[in-house]
Parts: C-alpha cells; sequence; structure tokens
C-alpha cells in the first residue's frame, strides 16, 4: 500500500515537472510591452483622422482619404518609421509578434480576401484596431466574428 503510494506520488511529480518544462519551453515569446509614450501618441495622431473616407489606392501621404495601408504608412511616417506602401510588403517589416503579446502601435494584418493578407490596422490596445476600411477611419473589435476570423500576423515596427 505504501509502495502504490509513493509510486503515485513520484509518477505526479514526474508529470507536473513535464507539463511545467514543455510550458515553459513553448512560452519563450517576447513578452508585449507597456504602451510607451510614442505608441500613445501615435494612436491619438491616428484618431484624428477617424471618419476620414476610405479609398483604395489613394495616392501616398494624401490625408482626405485613405485605404487600409495608406493610413498606417501616414500615420508611420510621422514617428519616423517608414513602411512600404501595401499591407502584403509591410507584413515583412519589424519583427513577429504573436497575438497574444500585441502592444498598443503594433501593425496586425487580416486576410479579408480569401486569398492572402489583404489588410492592416494599427493595434490600439484593449483588443482594438485603428484602421481605415470600407466605413473610413475607425475603431473596430479586433476579437468580433469577422476581425478574430481574418487575423493572419502581427509585427512590431516602433523600438520600444
Amino acid at each position: 500500500m505504501q509502495m502504490n503510494r509513493l509510486l503515485k506520488n513520484v509518477v505526479n511529480v514526474s508529470l507536473c515537472a513535464t507539463i511545467g518544462l514543455t510550458a515553459l519551453a513553448l512560452g519563450t515569446a517576447a513578452p508585449a510591452h507597456a504602451a510607451t509614450k510614442t505608441t500613445r501618441e501615435l494612436i491619438k495622431f491616428g484618431e484624428k483622422y477617424l471618419g476620414t473616407p476610405y479609398k483604395l489606392g489613394v495616392v501616398s501621404m494624401s490625408t482626405n482619404a485613405f485605404d487600409c495601408s495608406s493610413f498606417t504608412q501616414y500615420v508611420f511616417d510621422k514617428f519616423n518609421v517608414s513602411l512600404a506602401r501595401t499591407s502584403i510588403l509591410q507584413a515583412t517589416e519589424g519583427t513577429k509578434v504573436p497575438k497574444g503579446y500585441l502592444s498598443m502601435g503594433d501593425l496586425v494584418f487580416f486576410n479579408t480576401n480569401g486569398r492572402s493578407i489583404s489588410h492592416v490596422a494599427i493595434y490600439a490596445g484593449n483588443n482594438k484596431i485603428l484602421h481605415s476600411s470600407n466605413k473610413g477611419v475607425n475603431i473596430a473589435d479586433m476579437n468580433s466574428k469577422y476581425w478574430k476570423s481574418k487575423f493572419v500576423t502581427a509585427r512590431r515596427v516602433v523600438k520600444s
């Protein structure tokens, strides 16, 4: 009886140690950074354009209308971060960030056309995204059924 109890304890401790070490090994992603003065200012600057109309293929640095990538390009340019013109190219810039480690100011990318990355937004914190969509520049809930199902990747382009 005592030998069975000892054996069970050894097995339980071994199992817990294995699970703990596995979790430790898998959980090595870079932690989210707290919002910085720069990323808070970046979001505040982008919010000045809430309601600006959407126009696909608008000229870079135009402010009378934006498509998704011209909006991110314009906002980040004001903070001395140069971005490519299209969402698919912007998705190659900076450092990849796992969805669970997003920080304010990260770029988040979505597949809205069923083929590839086709939309970019700025992570505004609290599961919100600031972006230009067919509704113009707006803030949306990244955990809504629509955006959650379309998420592809995220990139950090602002140095902390």
